[in-house]
């Protein structure tokens, strides 16, 4: 309280974070279409020599990206992670892989060693 005495009336805001008059505009991420073929490629770079399955080149929403995703893990019976429109599969699945999505009606192709 003393202080606020003190000061009197020669307080005043010096910076605040309160509004101000640059504006954010939102960032919409457009993922490039694909040439309709899927691709799945073993990846180990940047991993710690742990190898993962990427599967790349699928036209689909987020939401159902990662149904499907859900749905190869369940399969393959184990883990991933879906990533910018990437699929990420643990350890080399390319053939169980590739079959599963042959069944679902798509043009697979093993890119890659």
């Amino acid at each position: 309280m003393q202080d606020n005495q003190r000061l009197g009336n020669n307080s005043r805001l010096v910076y605040s974070t309160d509004g101000g008059r640059i504006k954010a505009e939102p960032v919409v991420a457009e993922r490039a279409k694909g040439d309709g073929i899927v691709r799945i490629q073993r990846q180990t770079s940047g991993r710690k020599g742990k190898g993962v399955c990427v599967i790349t080149g699928i036209d689909l929403a987020d939401a159902e990206l990662a149904q499907l995703a859900a749905e190869l893990k369940k399969r393959c019976g184990c883990g991933g992670a879906v990533k910018d429109g990437v699929i990420e599969i643990q350890g080399d699945q390319r053939e169980l892989l590739k079959q599963l999505l042959e069944a679902k009606g798509m043009k697979v192709k093993l890119a890659g060693g």
